[in-house]
């Protein structure tokens, strides 16, 4: 599994930034910092990272606060931080556990227990990603099972599932299948019913004509025509 990621490094000090940046370019991650909680906050709602890096003590917005946000957020709450601080109490350390934080480490920071921390966090993450998109996937299947009942299912919304090399990928491609067929039959009676609507519409003009031609008042209309005729060529 890949641990290489895109992980988000918030310290108000610059010295410390730098450091961090350098060791996870060492172990080929990429990376991006923030100066305070605030700034960190705005950086991870409008990109996607796989892990962030976090100080407590900082101006505006410190460490606690930025995970209470990040963990009350739906979209946050998945990326998983590990807080780098020079408060080594235990009491800091519990606080940023119970809040949610993956794990703690004091400052100055190991750099080989750095890279421990930091590849499990990743590897956390990359299997809750999988999760996660089997859970939206197999959401798909059951809305694809509802609007075949009700007649609006579309194959293609089943596409990114049916290429799955799973049971669920299987299940997908029977729905896709089962759709193309019906869709198939509907487009078959449809063909047939018209034509036949054709055929019936014949029939009835044929029948109108022959309802028309066989009165009584029609045939003397044709006797009174053939006499002008003869009269005329007289």
């Amino acid at each position: 599994m890949n641990t290489q990621g895109h992980i988000l490094v918030v310290d108000d000090n610059r010295l410390n930034r730098m450091k961090l940046a350098h060791s996870l370019q060492q172990e080929g991650h990429r990376s991006a910092a923030a100066e305070n909680g605030r700034q960190a906050l705005d950086m991870i709602r409008a990109e996607p990272f796989d892990v962030v890096l976090l100080d407590i003590v900082m101006p505006e917005m410190d460490g606690y606060q930025v995970l209470e946000q990040m963990k009350g957020d739906s979209r946050l709450r998945d990326i998983p931080v590990i807080v780098i601080s020079a408060l080594d109490d235990m009491e800091s350390i519990l606080r940023c556990i119970e809040m949610g934080a993956a794990d703690y480490l004091p400052k100055p920071f190991d750099v080989g227990l750095l890279r421990a921390r930091l590849n499990a966090s990743l590897a956390n993450k990359r299997l809750r990603d999988i999760e996660l998109e089997y859970l939206e996937q197999v959401n798909r299947v059951m809305q694809a099972a509802a609007a075949v009942e009700t007649g609006d299912f579309q194959c293609d919304s089943l596409d990114s599932v049916a290429t799955r090399d799973d049971a669920l990928g299987q299940l997908a491609r029977v729905f896709q299948n089962m759709a193309r067929q019906v869709y198939a039959r509907e487009q078959s009676l449809r063909q047939q019913v018209q034509e036949l609507q054709i055929e019936i519409d014949e029939v009835k003009k044929a029948r109108q004509v022959a309802e028309i031609t066989e009165t009584e008042y029609f045939r003397d209309l044709c006797a009174k025509a053939q006499r002008l005729r003869q009269r005329s060529a007289e």
